[in-house]
């Protein structure tokens, strides 16, 4: 005969007590089941855990900040990247013509008072 148990309760673990667990479950002699067994976590449970903390992903967000896939993160740092690379070139371009305007008027090459 089988026996039925009843319905336990959920624990909702903290970011806190995930993150000690899985860095328990990384410790030299210690195994995924071992640890599992030793805090009533499913192992399965415990290798989602060690994915999003390898992943970075375990940390809690605080309220209000908004969530954003690593796939879109990695798509604006190289945006910025590609930006900031544009905003130097243009810059070393500014500052090239600024020193032929000045080399310009020295020369009297240009007028100084723009004509209208």
């Amino acid at each position: 005969m089988i026996d039925v148990l009843g319905p336990e309760k959920r624990r909702r673990r903290t970011t806190q007590e995930k993150i000690a667990i899985v860095q328990q479950s990384f410790e030299p002699g210690m195994t995924v089941s071992l640890v599992a067994r030793q805090h009533g976590v499913a192992a399965s449970q415990l290798f989602l855990w060690r994915k999003q903390y390898q992943e970075g992903s375990l940390t809690a967000v605080a309220a209000g900040e908004q969530v954003v896939p690593a796939s879109e993160l990695a798509a604006a740092m190289k945006q910025i990247k590609e930006l900031q690379r544009l905003l130097g070139k243009k810059t070393m371009e500014n500052e090239l013509l600024k020193e032929a305007v000045e080399y310009g008027r020295a020369k009297k090459w240009i007028a100084h008072a723009p004509l209208l």
